[in-house]
């Protein structure tokens, strides 16, 4: 049964419309304990007084206003927050669902420690004082530069006390998962000169021009993007999508362009050329000029990217190229983006600038639907950090990764197996990173593990010591929005329920080890609780935070209009193949996002599996899609098992016949293939499709910068 555009946004901004979008009905009434809500680990609530608690939801880096009905003290629904101005009463499916990581079956109940190939239980204070004991060693023994630290996040003030802890040992290992936001940091300083990140006023642009970015799959803010999709046509504003394959962004775009994969970035360079060769570009926006390199990239542009030249590298007909260039230039607010599906890979440095020279073309930066360049989420203010003289000794070594990217990190750790310790925080990089057998390999070389989550995922599972967190239901956290959004907003998250199992907040966690070490390390961190340190260092953000939950809400675009140095794009960096030879791998394999499918570092609830189409997972069989042709070629047929292989490894996976994806090109879901023996509900479904993937470093971001992998198919 097809989903089309009103139930889909359905689903994103209301639960009672996503239930009812199909095939969910169907595979909901399967599990009647799931269909009933009445699961067996899940406490049913009395009857008793009804109130409402504000939140702020963590599932994603949308970080949306949640509204949480309670019965006598008990949560028993998630609405969005009307007044919240990130997302405005809506919520996805994910948020509505939220109340189940309660309760999860793979939920960590105590603290634990390893004793040979099993856990056992042990009290906070044992543990707190064993990790405090371990790093004091390796930090005595001059080792302390060993010590990594890896979170989900880059900003706040949880991430901001594991980063502080990690340098007042004396190490600069700190990282945070690698995203779309660390491409667009390192893209704004090579063209703008400044530090910052872009977001996109999507709300209010008349042309939106999107290289592969899943506008409706979940990138960025979804419930937001939702709402700016939603009033797309009210407004008379055009999507165009780009894309080898037809996703329901494509689908619900004005116009969908198949583009051969990892060839945007040549379709934008085409389009430049086009513009500027015809005097097309905004020539009026700055008042200084437009800035280095403009003649270079002109010549550039006219010499490699023509019309023609671009067809043949992308696929799409010279005439189609001409045509969008111009539509796009003469649009009232147009705006690109890249970014590609839910924004949680960084992609290639050359296909960000390609984009954003689009955007500089335009002269849209920081004007209404344009691109907006937002100051770094620095709004926290810390005192020094204290250091002994061994401290300050091994912080003039250089970090293992000086991109700050966690894959080069944990390649390098790999290779040299040199880490001695390793904190990581609501992250789970065994699964979430490509060539995650290798990112597990690196994790168990190392001697000792120590991580702070909430649930027994693939990295927990390698860990000596697990320190267990509370969920964002229990917990009190401060949260930058983040993500292409072009608002500035920190929400503050709140406990609506007291901790259900034995586990702490993250941040009283890391406090507690560093005033175990006492001395220097003990001393940096005053503070006696984790609420009393969000308190100080927010400063002037607490007083709107906690009054009304959320502060600093940035509506209009930034004053100033940065200049712009071409050097970069004109310098016109080679393209970032995909791993693998079309002598041996005929094919390429991209990876999917599906908003109905957690991708990241925490799986998907159990109501949110159940909401999963048959054309994707099929009981524990993942499908992956192909066109009849590709199909055909490698003699399969619908419902066909089949085995997929990359140079990273091989699956078996069921086929799924699509008219929609270019042939040559095969593809497959994210966020599935979990081995997480407790929880039944992901655990076995599917494949991992970070066990097929690699990463292909860019040298100028050196951040993981492709999009896909070659890849062969025959049949079981």
């Amino acid at each position: 049964m097809k989903i089309d555009r009103r139930s889909f946004l359905g689903l994103g901004l209301g639960a009672a419309a996503g239930v009812a979008v199909s095939p969910a009905t169907w595979k909901l009434m399967d599990d009647s304990s799931i269909w009933t809500q009445n699961w067996s680990w899940t406490p049913v609530p009395r009857d008793g007084e009804v109130t409402f608690d504000n939140t702020v939801c963590s599932l994603c880096p949308g970080n949306c206003g949640l509204s949480v009905r309670k019965i006598d003290g008990r949560p028993v629904k998630i609405e969005g927050r009307a007044d919240y101005p990130v997302n405005t009463g809506g919520v996805c499916l994910h948020g509505v669902s939220g109340l189940q990581y309660l309760y999860d079956p793979s939920r960590i109940k105590t603290p634990l420690k390893r004793t040979g190939d099993t856990f056992e239980a042990i009290s906070w204070d044992d543990a707190l004082e064993l990790v405090a004991t371990k790093l004091a060693e390796i930090k005595d023994a001059g080792k302390a530069d060993r010590i990594a630290c890896v979170t989900n996040h880059g900003v706040g003030t949880i991430p901001g006390l594991f980063g502080r802890f990690v340098k007042a040992l004396g190490s600069n290992n700190v990282y945070a998962m690698d995203t779309m936001d660390k491409t667009w940091e390192k893209t704004l300083e090579k063209m703008h000169g400044v530090h910052g990140t872009l977001g996109f006023d999507l709300e209010n642009s008349d042309f939106v021009l999107s290289f592969g970015t899943g506008l409706i799959e979940g990138w960025g803010s979804p419930v937001s993007n939702f709402k700016a999709n939603s009033s797309r046509k009210e407004r008379g504003a055009t999507l165009v999508q780009v894309e080898p394959r037809l996703s329901n962004t494509a689908a619900n775009a004005d116009t969908w362009i198949a583009a051969k994969p990892n060839t945007e970035a040549d379709l934008a360079l085409g389009m430049a050329n086009v513009i500027i060769s015809n005097n097309l570009y905004n020539t009026g926006y700055y008042v200084s000029g437009f800035g280095p390199g403009f003649d270079e990239l002109t010549a550039m542009l006219k010499e490699n990217y023509s019309p023609e030249a671009v067809a043949q590298t992308t696929g799409i007909k010279a005439a189609v190229i001409v045509d969008l260039a111009k539509r796009f230039v003469k649009a009232g607010a147009p705006v690109a983006i890249a970014g590609k599906g839910k924004g949680a890979t960084p992609g290639s440095m050359r296909e960000f600038a390609a984009v954003h020279l689009l955007n500089c073309l335009a002269g849209n930066i920081n004007t209404k639907g344009g691109a907006w360049i937002l100051s770094p989420q620095d709004y926290d203010q810390w005192p020094a950090v204290e250091m002994d003289d061994a401290a300050s000794e091994a912080i003039e070594k250089p970090a293992m990764d000086p991109a700050g990217s966690v894959a080069g990190f944990f390649a390098k750790a790999g290779a040299d197996k040199s880490v001695e310790a390793l904190l990581i925080s609501d992250a789970n990089p065994c699964f979430a990173l490509a060539d995650a057998q290798a990112v597990t390999k690196a994790v168990q070389d190392i001697p000792f593990v120590v991580s702070f989550s909430s649930f027994m995922d693939e990295t927990t599972q390698l860990a000596d010591v697990v320190l267990p967190s509370h969920t964002f239901l229990e917990r009190t956290e401060d949260l930058p929005s983040g993500a292409g959004m072009a608002r500035r907003v920190t929400g503050l998250a709140k406990p609506v329920i007291d901790p259900v199992f034995n586990t702490k907040n993250p941040g009283d966690a890391i406090l507690a080890i560093a005033k175990a070490m006492e001395g220097t390390v003990g001393d940096s961190f005053p503070w006696e609780s984790y609420e009393e340190c969000l308190e100080a260092v927010t400063g002037d953000l607490w007083s709107d935070l906690s009054d009304q939950g959320y502060a600093a809400v940035q509506e209009t675009p930034p004053a100033t209009r940065p200049s712009v140095d071409f050097t970069f794009v004109a310098q016109n960096p080679a393209p970032i193949a995909a791993e693998g030879t079309e002598a041996d791998f005929a094919l390429i394999l991209v990876p999917l996002d599906n908003v109905r499918i957690a991708a990241g570092s925490i799986a998907s609830s159990p109501f949110a599996v159940k909401t999963v189409a048959d054309t994707v997972l099929l009981g524990k069989d993942v499908l992956v899609e192909m066109n009849p042709e590709t199909a055909k070629a490698n003699k399969l047929s619908q419902g066909d098992l089949a085995v997929i292989e990359t140079p990273r490894g091989k699956a078996t996976v069921k086929v799924n016949l699509f008219e929609g994806i270019m042939p040559g090109v095969v593809a497959m879901v994210k966020g599935l293939g979990h081995a997480m023996d407790e929880n039944r509900y992901v655990n076995g479904k599917g494949v991992n499709i970070n066990e097929l993937m690699g990463p292909v470093m860019d040298a100028d971001s050196g951040l993981d910068a492709v999009w896909g992998i070659r890849a062969k198919i025959s049949k079981a």
